[in-house]
């Protein structure tokens, strides 16, 4: 019988054709005792498997994913639908080569009208546990049932704009009770069908969006634009929860072992507190610099530094890692060598020769001749803008340089 599931604990960061880039990257830390969240890698192979018999999760791997489930459930001593202590886990795609096009993560799956009563209990917070629930079932009707994100924000910003509440965090529980209620019959009435309540239910539906997101149009272009061959697949990884939203001591962030723009030896990224990871890059809320976690909770950042540096001497290489706090404790969900501009990409590549990390030879590698293209494009002159009369702030979304007249 074809094996195709693998524990995190089963793997390791020479695995990525089989696990995906993200995978391998998780069974790779759990395997040096970084704090990863237990779950488990469905491979890239099913994703071969299910493209080649056109679209059809075969018996063997839904049994195989039962397993998987049951082992899990043993492991966190929870369980898929328990109403006492209720399994919630995570659902995200992870190709050998990242790429966008892919399925967006599903986050608190296996909730439902019973488990979100337990998560109530459990967690002492009526409002975070329906948080959850709403959240989650905005972003399964996006990405499985298809129906678009934009439907739901609108229900969720009108309800907000009648109450008068300025931020999400406004709602209180029986506010998101409502919404969610509103939800649902936008799921019946787009779809035909109630929302899945049966969290396996919940979990297949997932996976096999995933393995259809690897053909998604912007997929194939984009492996067509990279020379990314198309037999690859991606695979699926599904992890337990763990919570950046259980209040002010919870959080989540992205960051970068070095800056991914200039490539100065200094931490990049943001974070928010008593969040999910969505919110981070949904613009409801303004992230604050990594940096600044050091204000909020010295312990967690202390820690974060010493894993992140513990990642980047393994990998001898610049990581991206995201992260979540749960009150007060840090998880880690991702690393992958970090995406760099190719002014950084130089500068990183000479460092770390100097650091004696890589060889010249190495270095060498790591420039990719096409990007050094980049290096004709017009960008800001530093000393120009340090004199420069700020006139307004936004988050940097691209390396670049601009003229022109700014109407106040």
């Amino acid at each position: 019988m074809d094996k195709w599931i693998y524990f995190f604990e089963e793997g390791n960061g020479s695995m990525k054709s089989l696990l995906g880039g993200k995978g391998a990257g998780l069974a790779e830390m759990k395997r040096i005792g970084l704090p990863v969240p237990n779950g488990f890698t469905i491979t890239t192979e099913a994703c071969q498997k299910y493209t080649e018999t056109k679209e059809f999760l075969n018996e063997e791997l839904k049994a195989q994913t039962l397993e998987a489930v049951k082992t899990l459930e043993k492991e966190t001593g929870k369980a898929f639908g328990n109403p006492e202590n209720p399994l919630l886990v995570s659902v995200r795609s992870g190709a050998v080569f990242s790429m966008p096009g892919m399925m967006d993560t599903i986050l608190n799956l296996g909730l439902n009208q019973v488990t979100v009563d337990g998560l109530t209990k459990l967690s002492g917070n009526e409002r975070f546990a329906y948080d959850c629930y709403r959240r989650f079932i905005q972003m399964f009707s996006d990405v499985v049932l298809e129906i678009p994100k934009y439907e739901f924000d609108h229900i969720f910003e009108d309800y907000k704009s009648q109450k008068g509440y300025k931020f999400d965090l406004d709602m209180n529980a029986e506010d998101l009770k409502y919404i969610i209620g509103q939800f649902q019959y936008k799921v019946k009435f787009a779809t035909g069908k109630a929302f899945p309540e049966e969290p396996i239910d919940q979990l297949i539906l997932a996976i096999e969006s995933v393995f259809k997101s690897w053909n998604n149009p912007r997929a194939v272009i984009y492996r067509n634009l990279n020379d990314i061959p198309h037999n690859l697949g991606t695979a699926v990884n599904v992890q337990e929860m763990v919570f950046g939203n259980l209040g002010d001591t919870s959080g989540t962030g992205v960051a970068f072992t070095r800056n991914p723009s200039n490539g100065d030896k200094d931490f990049y990224g943001e974070f928010l507190m008593n969040a999910q990871g969505e919110d981070v890059v949904a613009g409801i809320r303004t992230p604050q610099p990594i940096k600044a976690l050091e204000n909020v909770q010295p312990e967690v950042y202390h820690q974060f530094v010493s894993i992140a540096n513990i990642l980047e001497k393994h990998y001898k290489d610049v990581q991206d890692i995201e992260f979540t706090v749960e009150m007060g404790k840090l998880f880690m969900l991702q690393t992958r060598n970090a995406k760099r501009t190719v002014q950084a990409a130089i500068q990183i590549a000479v460092d770390l020769v100097a650091e004696g990390l890589i060889t010249k030879e190495e270095a060498l590698m790591r420039i990719n001749p096409e990007q050094l293209d980049q290096l004709l494009h017009p960008s800001f002159d530093d000393k120009s803008l340090k004199e420069a009369v700020l006139i307004t702030k936004g988050l940097p979304a691209s390396p670049g340089a601009a003229t022109g007249a700014g109407i106040l």
